[in-house]
């Protein structure tokens, strides 16, 4: 990373040391377009938030007008692709030492232009510190925001829009980090801000919070103690003093009282009896770590007894804990949830988070954004811009704070829409989309990192390859790789960076990585070609599978679906033979299958329920474009469609890998339509829905959606077709007149999310079949997942490992048929 010295001009003294360089551009990124600033400036870090717009490219897919022409014999692609710019906006987030602050006011004033900001927000102290010195170095005016309320606000926030926001510490398991799920409803709960004094907030609603208790020994305590009996002045090196001490050297324990344990009272002879007590009796020297242990203990151990002790008069059982005092440090956060632990008896439970530092600047933006409704919109963390959480444990190697001048990150990608629950889940609040914790599987997590590195050669290749005309296109690939090569690293260091490690969020972060360097869909022209190839096979497929009798026509359904699923250049084994072997195709995956019995196999259950009334609505998950969704999704919905059941058919929003995308499952339900009459009357009455998930992931993760009104969902389409004279039958040649533009792809940070349009749907059709294909939704994800409905899980296993560790081979299939309990 290149880096941009800033010699603050201005600065009063020594403030800026000269051989620390300030953050380069790709730090302070976008501020050509930034909009509005908010600050928060605490007594040793200022934490600045400012929102942005940012331009990127976005791949898009128009149908051609074959009008006229004999499409059996066109070997033109089915669609065009063009690339268009698209603006988003984005917050950004940026923590640094307040010793720098002059100089860093001075980077933004310089690169700030055409700024729509008059007033900023400023919060914490430093806002009446400061003030004066913001005024005069950014021109703007300062509007001081109460401290509580921009905490809670921003505490709010990063509940409701990061997954895997707020975590566990158990400083003895591997790993340390146990990060929770976002609970559908977060309030109420207690806030405990740990400043300089301790102030405990109960806070109910979005806009209803009361402070219900506090305390004078916090922070400031334990620094101006420390300070007094360490003689160091800095928080951080008082903190590190710490993690080296042994507190028992100092502190006086039940032991040493009664010579073990206090049998009547139950307390065990390590508990700490008396704070410094051996102090008071011994004239030996104690060193400045042990005291600085002992300090820390004892300041953590009567904040975590307070807060317990407020926690069960208010009846709540979630503590987020928050403030200058935490800042990720492991002995502080183990002291804490050791003292709730044991005077809750375990009912109560400590909660950190990811991003506690950022609270108050994200509350004082968010006052500041307050006419432009931020709340209706939903945000997502992009982690190409973000910095990872990192212990501050010296053993566990580098830290944010090791040196002076490094830079903590957070940046956030504006949603367009809320998110809701999909109400199919049968518990939302204990659903955990991913199947295996990388964090907590060392095996797994090594060989799954090793796997993503050996695959970036394909996807640069792929993505170099996706802009032919292109003069950067190279040097924008080795950055993506070596951006993305960095994040994988830092995970091998510190799987708990960016919260739970999983399969979903390695490719989400390698796709956020690639949306960085403009690469919006490396698999575009593949997704084009095999698109139309299928396309040219799907009447005699049809023929072919209207020739069988019932039952053996079910068995070829499914295994189409299985066959289709194995083209997935997501998997190493398929891309290298797809790459060495072009004619590989619908035929030669079929017998690539694994024989019945199958790894998993409730099939003949499924056949059963196939021979009893029909699914009232079936909402379909596809994977793959080409022969997956052509030859395998669209004649099993057909089959469901003569069965008499609607469907919905749920496609990504935005590119992922080879993944089918909502615009393009519209051009290909539009040449199907042209060639089928169930389609084409299915789609003219609305008994087939298209609709876009909301997700530009390989992965599916349902607890979240968002989206547009129901009327929007599948409105493109049905227009379309009932605009349409005379097509009544295959034997029309021509093709349907251009689709318009196809809808906007989504910000990369979007990740896995669902689109609340599916909600509505689900509900209003009365959804009481679900199916899901692919290993990233099926298997990756899913797999555990419990739903209020009937269930298809399928999925044909491409990675050998994977294969083996579900004890089968290469090309196992998983074909799960899950009927929710009575």
């Amino acid at each position: 990373m290149a880096e941009c010295g800033v010699s603050g001009s201005g600065s009063s003294g020594d403030s800026l040391d000269k051989s620390i360089t300030l953050p380069p551009d790709e730090i302070f990124r976008n501020l050509e377009n930034a909009k509005r600033f908010a600050i928060d400036i605490g007594g040793s870090l200022t934490k600045l938030a400012y929102y942005s717009t940012v331009q990127h490219k976005v791949a898009k897919v128009r149908s051609f007008d074959h009008s006229g022409k004999d499409m059996e014999h066109d070997h033109e692609p089915p669609y065009e692709i063009s690339v268009q710019e698209e603006i988003t906006a984005r917050l950004h987030f940026i923590k640094f030492e307040n010793t720098y602050i002059e100089a860093c006011l001075d980077f933004i004033k310089d690169h700030l232009v055409n700024t729509e900001t008059k007033v900023i927000q400023a919060t914490g102290g430093g806002a009446y510190k400061f003030k004066d010195l913001i005024e005069e170095k950014l021109r703007l005016k300062v509007d001081k925001e109460d401290v509580m309320t921009c905490l809670i606000k921003g505490c709010n926030f990063v509940l409701r829009n990061i997954p895997q926001e707020a975590f566990i510490y158990q400083k003895d398991s591997d790993p340390e980090f146990r990060f929770q799920t976002n609970h559908p409803n977060i309030f109420p709960y207690l806030l405990v801000n740990i400043g300089s004094g301790v102030s405990i907030v109960k806070v109910e609603t979005e806009d209803r919070f009361e402070w219900v208790g506090g305390s004078s020994i916090g922070g400031g305590t334990f620094w101006g103690l420390g300070a007094l009996l360490t003689k160091t002045k800095k928080f951080d090196e008082l903190l590190h003093l710490a993690s080296k001490g042994q507190h028992t050297n100092v502190d006086m324990l039940v032991q040493d009282i009664y010579g073990g344990a206090h049998q009547t009272l139950g307390l065990s002879g390590n508990l700490i009896a008396s704070s410094f007590g051996k102090s008071a009796t011994t004239d030996q020297e104690f060193s400045k770590e042990d005291m600085a242990k002992s300090l820390l203990h004892m300041i953590s151990n009567d904040i975590g007894q307070l807060a317990c002790l407020h926690a069960r008069l208010h009846k709540l059982n979630r503590v987020y804990f928050g403030g200058f005092f935490i800042r990720g440090h492991p002995v502080t956060m183990r002291t804490i949830t050791y003292s709730i632990n044991f005077f809750s008896k375990g009912e109560v439970q400590a909660l950190f988070l990811r991003h506690e530092g950022y609270l108050g600047a994200i509350g004082a933006f968010l006052r500041g954004a307050e006419q432009d409704n931020p709340n209706q919109y939903s945000w997502g963390e992009n982690y190409a811009g973000s910095s990872g959480l990192m212990s501050t444990a010296p053993e566990l190697g580098p830290t944010q704070r090791a040196r002076s001048g490094t830079f903590d990150l957070l940046e956030m990608d504006r949603l367009e829409r809320p998110l809701v629950n999909l109400p199919l889940l049968l518990d939302p609040s204990s659903y955990v989309p991913d199947t295996v914790d990388l964090t907590d599987d060392a095996p797994a997590r090594k060989y799954w990192l090793t796997c993503f590195e050996e695959a970036l050669d394909g996807v640069v290749k792929r993505a170099v390859a996706s802009q032919p005309d292109s003069a950067d296109a190279a040097e924008r690939a080795e950055k993506f790789r070596q951006k993305y090569w960095d994040k994988l690293q830092t995970l091998r260091q510190q799987p708990f960076a960016y919260g739970t490690l999983t399969v979903r969020s390695l490719l989400d972060t390698r796709e956020h990585c690639l949306n960085e360097f403009n690469f919006p869909d490396p698999y575009s022209k593949v997704k084009q070609k095999e698109n139309g190839i299928a396309l040219k096979c799907f009447p005699k497929t049809v023929h072919s599978l209207d020739s069988l009798g019932w039952e053996e026509r079910q068995l070829a359904l499914v295994k189409g679906l299985l066959a289709g699923n194995v083209f997935d250049w997501g998997a190493k084994a398929v891309s290298d033979v797809l790459e060495s072997d072009p004619q590989f195709g619908f035929e030669e995956a079929k017998r690539k299958l694994q024989e019945r019995p199958w790894l998993v196999d409730t099939y003949s259950k499924w056949l059963q329920r196939l021979k009893g009334p029909p699914h009232k609505c079936a909402l379909i998950f596809a994977d793959n474009s080409g022969i997956d969704i052509i030859l395998g999704v669209f004649p099993f919905v057909r089959e469901l469609l003569l069965r008499g059941t609607e469907v919905i058919l749920a496609c990504n929003s935005g590119p992922a890998l080879n993944d089918v995308t909502y615009s393009e499952a519209l051009i290909v339900a539009e040449r199907i339509a042209a060639m089928d009459p169930v389609v084409h009357s299915a789609l003219r009455g609305e008994r087939l829905l298209l609709v876009q998930t909301g997700s530009s992931s390989p992965c599916l993760d349902l607890s979240i959606c968002s989206c547009p009104p129901t009327s929007e969902v599948c409105v493109p389409l049905i227009q379309l077709l009932t605009k349409r004279k005379g097509l009544k039958s295959v034997e029309r040649k021509q093709s349907l007149e251009p689709l318009s533009p196809a809808p906007a792809s989504l910000p990369p940070s979007l990740q896995s999310r669902l689109d609340k349009g599916l909600a509505v749907l689900v509900r209003e059709r009365g959804a009481d079949l679900v199916v899901i294909e692919g290993m990233g939704r099926a298997v990756h994800t899913n797999y555990h997942a419990a739903l209020r409905c009937e269930s298809l899980k399928l999925a044909v296993i491409k990675n050998a490992w994977l294969a083996e560790r579900l004890g089968g081979r290469l090309f196992s299939v998983i074909f799960k048929y899950e009927v929710p309990a009575e």
